[in-house]
């Protein structure tokens, strides 16, 4: 759907640019056809970045799936073993009757964790695209300029940059910074079963300021203050809300550069699925003894 949506937008735009450049056309229609090319060149880019999404492997979750399908072989490789030998191991014990009984039931538990696995899965990926668009959507041009959003094995990253949201050696929010939180913490909270993490990075060049002591001080402060806003400001539930700093020990780019270091100052908001879902669906594995 994403690629026929995407192939139609190109023959649209290359149908306009074939117009504009075969012939004269007034001043009136060039500008009407140049919004045009613009609109369509901002759902081609929505679109482009949704197909990268949909394609972005989604967390441990795949990972779980395989090993529980790898199980779910393994355990129906020896059901047939088993009634290979059912004849023989009726006549020698009545334990294989019991043995048979218990592998089945494990068979249809593995079945049974398998879907929701599935389910899980697709939920996850269905929700991150959606979510993903929304945000994209609802920033404009110049937002996306100093925000970077995108899809890492099902947690959704969004990557604000330092200079738009405090000053140099700062950790106060700018005004700048404002209105852009404010579209993402309602995205935030239209999603309200996802737990969102505030990570604070910069860069390695040491700080001198009497009231904070290093990077790491600098990186926690400039999260915390993140938080802060989305939660008294922009109402986001502080139950959801976790800030952490990494100081200059995640870097992006090498710091030898001011390219780098400028791509290393920055402020992560991310946003995963809350932990507990994952941890219900592992207790809900089906452990060896056949209990689950």
């Amino acid at each position: 759907m994403i690629l026929m949506k995407t192939n139609q937008i190109l023959v649209v735009l290359l149908t306009a640019v074939a117009l504009m450049l075969g012939g004269c056309v007034s001043k009136k229609k060039y500008v009407a056809l140049q919004d045009q090319y613009d609109a369509l060149s901002k759902d081609y880019n929505a679109a482009q970045l949704a197909l990268t999404e949909s394609r972005a492997n989604h967390k441990s979750i795949e990972a779980m799936l395989a090993e529980a399908r790898r199980n779910n072989a393994d355990l129906k490789k020896d059901y047939a073993a088993l009634q290979g030998n059912l004849a023989k191991s009726l006549e020698q014990n009545s334990q294989g009757n019991v043995n048979i009984s218990k592998l089945v039931d494990e068979i249809n538990a593995s079945n049974k964790y398998i879907k929701q696995l599935v389910d899980a899965k697709s939920k996850s990926d269905s929700l991150n695209m959606v979510l993903t668009n929304n945000l994209t959507r609802s920033l404009s041009r110049d937002d996306l300029k100093d925000v970077d959003i995108k899809v890492l094995k099902g947690v959704v990253y969004i990557s604000l940059a330092d200079n738009m949201l405090f000053r140099s050696g700062s950790y106060e929010v700018s005004d700048r910074a404002m209105e852009i939180l404010g579209k993402i913490a309602k995205i935030i909270k239209d999603y309200n079963s996802y737990d969102v993490l505030v990570e604070g990075n910069t860069d390695n060049v040491p700080i001198s300021r009497t009231n904070i002591r290093n990077n790491w001080d600098l990186s926690a402060l400039r999260a915390s203050s993140v938080v802060q806003v989305l939660q008294n400001r922009f109402g986001v539930n502080p139950s959801r809300l976790t800030a952490g700093g990494r100081g200059e020990y995640n870097p992006l780019a090498s710091n030898d550069s001011d390219y780098g270091r400028q791509q290393n100052r920055r402020t992560e908001i991310i946003i995963t699925p809350s932990l507990d879902q994952f941890m219900d669906l592992i207790d809900k594995a089906p452990d060896a003894d056949g209990d689950k």
